[in-house]
């Protein structure tokens, strides 16, 4: 599945906003762990560009350029039961396409890596409390 869908509600925003968040120079991106259970769907992209960047032709301008490159990554980059939110810069508006392709890149990338690693580690098993005491005995003797 290479299209994606536009994240449109709130709620999903704000679950990636828990997740996993990485910065990068031109742009930020979070990105929402597929939910245990969940049905196979393409990734999902929100792009967000908050007032304190400018005006609403600045904000406007920014989200068009993020949608511009995540339509020449997307294919590549965005795993499937993802939700990611993309969210501009002041730098956004001035650096080059390029520029912001090798940041976005290196920030999917990136959040992709956290994503598999997650999936990969076994759930550790808590130590015996046996190791745990020894340890508060040799902290609280005199010796």
């Amino acid at each position: 599945m290479s299209k994606f869908v536009i994240l449109k509600k709130r709620r999903d925003f704000l679950r990636a906003a828990k997740d996993i968040t990485i910065i990068s120079h031109n742009v930020m991106l979070q990105a929402a762990r597929p939910m245990f259970g969940e049905e196979q769907r393409s990734a999902r992209i929100g792009f967000t560009a908050t007032k304190r960047l400018g005006k609403a032709n600045v904000r406007n301008r920014i989200k068009r350029r993020l949608r511009a490159v995540v339509q020449t990554l997307c294919s590549k980059l965005a795993m499937d039961n993802v939700d990611y939110v993309l969210i501009g810069r002041l730098s956004t508006v001035s650096c080059s396409f390029d520029d912001l392709v090798r940041d976005m890149t290196y920030a999917f990338k990136k959040a992709n890596k956290q994503i598999f690693a997650e999936e990969e580690q076994p759930i550790e098993q808590p130590q015996a409390c046996e190791e745990n005491s020894d340890v508060q005995k040799n902290i609280y003797s005199a010796d």
